[in-house]
């Protein structure tokens, strides 16, 4: 029994042979076309394709997620200033709790607001929302003097706004 192969060549590139085919639309394509999805490769095309599909966001989600994540975050902020005067030492702890927990928050409020639509830009936006909404505070608290409490700032930010992104985007640490 043989089985007669013919040279298949790159759609793209129609000097390459190939034996490689996307996926989805079957067509041949080179390694430098191919593009590695947890369905198998696909061509470049397939994949624009599927991110316009991934991208629902409207132009006013771009509003409401910066807005509300700005305002939570800010409300955040300020939770932790009041916080910072009644606790010593231990608010190093008591900030990164504060920061995770908040930024989990923030997150759940947020894509319940954008009605769970999705877009990359929105996601950076989002995450923008949440070192705006901190930057009056830090502010306040540069003005002010208190150093201590641009520390707990930052160690909000700097765990919060991560926190936020991911779980807005879906992004997993671990598979």
């Amino acid at each position: 029994m043989t089985e007669e192969f013919t040279t298949l060549y790159c759609y793209v590139h129609p000097n390459r042979e190939t034996s490689l085919r996307c996926n989805r639309c079957e067509r041949p394509i080179c390694a430098d076309c191919a593009v590695l999805t947890p369905t198998g490769y696909r061509c470049k095309e397939c994949v624009r394709e599927q991110q316009r599909v991934f991208n629902t966001a409207e132009w006013y989600d771009y509003l409401i997620g910066f807005g509300t994540s700005a305002a939570l975050s800010l409300l955040a902020s300020i939770i932790l200033v009041v916080i910072s005067g009644f606790i010593g030492f231990f608010m190093w702890f008591v900030s990164f709790a504060i920061a995770g927990a908040a930024g989990a928050f923030i997150a759940n409020i947020t894509q319940s607001a954008l009605r769970k639509r999705r877009s990359k830009q929105l996601f950076w936006l989002v995450a923008a929302g949440v070192v705006a909404g901190a930057l009056p505070v830090i502010l306040f608290q540069l003005f002010t003097g208190n150093f201590f409490a641009i520390i707990w700032q930052g160690i909000y930010l700097v765990t919060a706004t991560p926190t936020v992104y991911a779980r807005i985007s879906g992004f997993q640490f671990s598979r």
